[in-house]
């Protein structure tokens, strides 16, 4: 208290100087108690400088960590911020990369910016991301959206309505998350949009038709298997570009070495397993449930009540599948130098010799 109550007087003592010792224009007097002020900010902060946000705040080198990590970013909650919220919360986090820390901002006060921020813009490219791509708002979309699935798999027109939802939904998610900061173009968006949806709807339609001599119990577990053929396609065909192209490579501190394809197919690779994953519990556990109440009186007296029970069965899954499931695979992806393309292992061997591992965002 004492060090800061200097820093203080010290402060004091030099906007008292200013007036008096200028000698050019009141403009330039203003400028230097703004300059003036700009320190005060920095020498006020209740929080140290060296915090690096530019990371999540626990350790993701294990899985604990980066489960505590996605299960902040997939809150359900920050899809009901404003945009004057996450606009407060980016001026914070870019104020802090710069040395200015508002006074009497706390550590904890820093990290809730900090993941607000994550949960509303694109890591590479800074923009503003769609309100229902975001992680946060997956839980509630997927719940809808699943538990509807679920429920109306018996009729044609009812699984191509909800397969087309579900792959448009899925095809928001996967654009919005996309690595690199690289854009595609509307011709990829349509061809993987159009590949997915009818991957989805024809694998739907097929197992409907030799389900429907097995138990019903069976023929719930249909939507899944749509699903997971669905994610197969459709991922990899939104993120075509970065296949073709590949995505930023980057060193341990972050110095960007180029691009690479062979990073690319590890990344969608590992995308890929944690959303059949994701969706998995929601889509496996519910069946035996349903199966059990569509026996009871209750459901048979109120047949209405089907739908808003699977979706909240879904939505209980969902709420710990989804963190649990993006926290399989590390965000800040690596690989080896030796298993990236030739040419560019010639060029970091040639600049960087030393170099062992190269680092770069798998997307979500």
């Amino acid at each position: 208290m004492e060090c800061c109550g200097r820093r203080k007087e010290d402060f004091a003592e030099k906007q008292q100087e200013a007036p008096a010792g200028r000698k050019g224009s009141a403009a330039a007097w203003i400028q230097k108690t703004a300059l003036l002020n700009s320190e005060f900010l920095k020498m006020s902060a209740d929080i140290p400088l060296n915090i690096n946000i530019k990371e999540p705040r626990w350790d993701q080198s294990t899985f604990i960590g980066r489960a505590s990590h996605f299960f902040t970013v997939t809150d359900p909650r920050n899809i009901l911020l404003s945009d004057a919220q996450l606009e407060n919360a980016r001026k914070i986090v870019h104020d802090y990369r710069q040395g200015i820390v508002a006074p009497g901002l706390t550590e904890n006060e820093l990290w809730r910016a900090k993941y607000i921020y994550d949960s509303a813009f694109h890591p590479d490219t800074g923009e503003k991301m769609v309100l229902i791509g975001r992680m946060s708002a997956q839980v509630p979309m997927n719940m809808t959206i699943t538990g509807c699935m679920m429920t109306f798999y018996r009729t044609t027109p009812a699984v191509v309505f909800w397969q087309w939802i579900n792959q448009s939904f899925n095809a928001i998610v996967n654009y919005t998350n996309r690595s690199g900061d690289a854009p595609i173009t509307v011709s990829q968006l349509g061809t993987a949009y159009v590949s997915a949806t009818t991957g989805a709807v024809a694998t739907a339609l097929g197992l409907n038709a030799l389900t429907k001599h097995v138990s019903p119990l069976i023929g719930r577990f249909v939507p899944f298997a749509a699903v997971a053929a669905a994610n197969c396609i459709n991922i990899p065909l939104m993120r075509q570009r970065e296949l073709k192209f590949g995505i930023p490579i980057t060193d341990e501190n972050g110095n960007r070495l180029g691009e690479s394809t062979k990073a690319a197919q590890q990344a969608i690779t590992q995308v890929v397993i944690s959303r059949i994953l994701m969706a998995a519990p929601g889509m496996a556990i519910p069946p035996f449930i349903m199966n059990t109440l569509e026996k009871r009186a209750f459901l048979k007296r109120f047949p209405w009540m089907s739908a808003p029970i699977q979706v909240g069965l879904v939505g209980f899954c969902l709420v710990f599948a989804t963190p649990l499931c993006c926290a399989l695979f590390p965000q800040k992806s690596s690989m080896s130098v030796t298993r990236l393309e030739p040419d560019l292992q010639a060029k970091i061997q040639e600049n960087s010799p030393e170099l062992e591992r190269v680092y770069f965002n798998k997307g979500l």
